[in-house]
């Protein structure tokens, strides 16, 4: 089980109230997101939960118990960090059993739970290896495999993949998310990157301080964003986001068009501009478009294979069904 409810949850330092009154449910299972820009809350949100923070106001609740004034190492949740935080003269295989010897728990038992973690997290070859012995990815998997063997009601994620480097953030964030489904554990994860948001999430919760500006599925977020900090926030690259007399013909203060949504077209178009940088990606290529009368630069996703440079003319059509529209306060216009 692994069912936690925030209810009315404020928290305040001094004066300064860094989470306003919160209210949002994480059901068993679910693997969950909080995202948003540096500062927005997420992290102190997430310390919250695990009780590494004193609520100001509100009620945390787990399992339907609360949890509030539990402290952390009694409420049943296990907690991944930026850093690995590993013992660097302890083999992986006492690095994985220290929570439980400091549990006290029967030998035999913890020999168990850890062959049973470093199955799961093919770390079984690295056991009796130092961490400095091992990758930064497996040192990633050593801290997660700590945190398997207390078989947590829920685990908790705090920007765990930060410190890799890029190619190895795409092979963790696929480990983790394969991780959830063999684990079928409520997971909660904290991210300023909304490519690990919208590929990892069963549910993504965007923040902006400390306020949830929206809650639902990544699809649901791209389809539909409430309001025009998710819609340029969710998304990569960017939404475009066009204000004045082409806003206007659609019924809005501000339309957004996503670069995959905009066609380039031999000529015609609806619009047209001028080539600016063009990132070539092999499959795909990024047109970063000026001179078009719309807004300063204008992102194009498109085909590989077509053949534009610096300073080309480019003809464009967006696509009319997908056009989202806000008013003048930045809200979706259904």
């Amino acid at each position: 089980m692994g069912r936690i409810q925030l209810k009315d949850v404020t928290k305040s330092f001094g004066d300064v109230q860094v989470i306003p009154p919160l209210n949002l449910t994480i059901e068993d299972g679910e693997f969950t997101v909080f995202v948003g820009p540096s500062g927005c809350g997420k992290s102190t949100l997430l310390r919250l939960i695990a009780g590494l923070e004193d609520i100001t106001s509100g009620h945390i609740e787990i399992d339907g118990t609360d949890a509030t004034d539990v402290p952390p190492a009694k409420r049943g949740l296990a907690m991944v960090f930026q850093s690995y935080a590993l013992y660097p003269h302890m083999s992986v295989r006492k690095n994985i059993a220290f929570p439980l010897r400091m549990a006290r728990m029967d030998k035999a038992e913890i020999d168990r739970r850890v062959e049973g973690a470093a199955q799961v997290l093919n770390l079984t070859d690295y056991l009796d290896r130092r961490p400095g012995q091992l990758s930064g990815g497996q040192r990633q998997r050593v801290a997660i495999g700590r945190a398997i063997v207390r078989e947590p009601a829920a685990f908790l994620f705090d920007e765990p993949l930060s410190n890799l480097d890029a190619a190895l953030r795409v092979g963790m964030r696929l480990e983790i998310s394969e991780l959830h489904k063999r684990l079928d554990t409520t997971m909660i994860y904290v991210t300023h990157d909304q490519v690990e948001a919208m590929t990892m999430a069963d549910k993504i919760v965007v923040l902006r301080a400390g306020h949830i500006e929206q809650v639902g599925s990544p699809l649901e977020l791209y389809r539909a964003p409430r309001n025009l900090f998710v819609a340029g926030f969710i998304g990569s690259p960017k939404m475009n986001l066009i204000e004045g007399p082409e806003a206007a013909r659609h019924g809005a203060h501000t339309i957004g068009v996503r670069p995959e949504h905009i066609s380039v077209v031999p000529e015609g178009g609806v619009w047209t501009g001028r080539v600016g940088v063009a990132e070539h990606l092999g499959s795909d290529t990024f047109f970063h478009i000026h001179d078009t009368g719309l807004a300063d630069t204008i992102t194009v996703r498109a085909d590989g294979e077509v053949a534009l440079s610096h300073g080309d003319q480019i003809h464009l059509s967006p696509r009319d069904d997908v056009i989202h529209r806000f008013d003048a306060q930045g809200l979706r216009i259904a």
